[in-house]
């Protein structure tokens, strides 16, 4: 049985590098310390995400595979034009936690995920009842809590959704 890769973490950060939603997927979920160690990797993708916007003449959203971990992990980024950041980390052992034999990422295979991802933000954005002010970084601080990280259950459910159905070569999500 071959193995295909699987999405191991998704992270929507904001315009000021702050942190609104991070899904973590199977087996990464289960993993003690997963959740710490995948916001790290978040965190320091948000380094590769200056150096590849900063390209005045970019026009696409897509970013591309911003960085190989290591023969497991890569991140892939994709950045809306409000400097909404999206960041997918793909596991290319698989839900299995196996490796694969012979299989690999094409930039291709990640945009149906982003478009599904920035649609399902795009429907956040248009609830009346969301104000995106709210998770901005000094917001946060003065509630002193989580206040910075989106909280909508439909949003939730709809990036776990998108996670756990993708696969290479899916031109849909």
């Amino acid at each position: 049985m071959s193995v295909a890769p699987s999405i191991a973490c998704i992270g929507l950060m904001g315009k000021h590098d702050n942190p609104l939603h991070i899904s973590i997927f199977e087996p990464h979920s289960a993993a003690k310390g997963a959740h710490l160690e995948l916001s790290f990797l978040l965190n320091a993708s948000l380094d590769i995400f200056e150096l590849r916007t900063s390209d005045r003449n970019r026009v696409d959203q897509d970013l591309g595979m911003l960085q190989a971990i290591d023969e497991r992990l890569s991140i892939w980024g994709w950045q809306t034009g409000t400097g909404t950041k999206f960041a997918v980390i793909v596991d290319m052992w698989g839900k299995q936690g196996r490796p694969s034999t012979g299989s690999a990422i094409k930039g291709e295979d990640l945009k149906p995920v982003f478009k599904a991802l920035q649609t399902a933000y795009i429907r956040l954005l248009q609830n009346p009842f969301y104000t995106p002010d709210d998770h901005t970084p000094m917001a946060a601080a003065r509630s002193r809590g989580r206040a910075g990280e989106i909280t909508s259950k439909k949003f939730i459910a709809e990036v776990k959704r998108i996670g756990d159905v993708w696969k290479p070569g899916l031109e849909k999500v």
